[in-house]
């Protein structure tokens, strides 16, 4: 999943993009409301964390400019301000939920995680996926093959994952590389297979097919 982070106190901004990159989400952090408003336009965004004070534009209007937009992305707000009418205001503009500082960075993981499993839910989308024998918990963030758990790293199992969200299509490596890296990676883009080698590796060679010239599909059948 990639998250998108707009916050102008670079120190917490960073912090938070530390940890939920450690949590296995690709992270990339803007501080300032116009280029926020730009970047979440522009990207392809699982949720983004909004704070309210921001130079440029604030988050009320950078959030009422996306939903005008027709961007349905999940939007958390944050802000210093702790009155029912803040809240009101950042709800009515099409928030899905609203916390104020100063927070707990666990409550902050478990409000992103509820948020990402409604938006799946009112998709009809199911937290765990099923492919033959290979069974996909994302919101646990397990992976089963038959009855043996398969231990994978953060950054392994968010390149399954979004495979596996796409199971049967064919995805690209400048996909995975955007939805599992952040916009600042500017390594090798071969890292992609890398990865895919290594879950070839830990799950079954023939689970991942490479398609020349288009990237990688999730067979679906057993």
């Amino acid at each position: 999943m990639r998250l998108l982070i707009v916050e102008d106190e670079k120190r917490l901004a960073l912090s938070l993009a530390r940890g939920l990159t450690a949590e296995g989400y690709a992270v990339d952090v803007v501080h300032d409301g116009r280029e926020g408003l730009h970047q979440a336009s522009e990207g392809t965004y699982d949720l983004v964390i909004l704070d309210i004070m921001l130079p440029g534009l604030n988050g009320y209007r950078v959030c009422a400019a996306l939903r005008a937009a027709g961007h349905e992305v999940p939007i958390l707000m944050l802000t210093a301000k702790d009155g029912e009418y803040d809240e009101a205001e950042g709800l009515d503009t099409g928030a899905d939920d609203y916390l104020t500082k100063p927070f707990s960075y666990v409550v902050l993981v478990a409000r992103i995680k509820a948020l990402l499993r409604r938006r799946g839910v009112g998709a009809g989308a199911s937290p765990v996926h099923v492919h033959g024998d290979l069974k996909v918990d994302t919101a646990a963030r397990r992976v089963f093959l038959g009855e043996d758990e398969v231990a994978l790293t953060a950054k392994e199992f968010s390149v399954l994952e979004h495979l596996v969200l796409r199971a049967g299509e064919v995805v690209s490596k400048s996909e995975i590389l955007e939805h599992v890296w952040d916009f600042a990676y500017e390594g090798d883009p071969n890292i992609v297979e890398v990865y895919v080698s290594t879950l070839r590796r830990k799950l079954r060679a023939g689970l991942i097919r490479t398609v020349r010239g288009a990237g990688y599909r999730l067979e679906t059948s057993p």
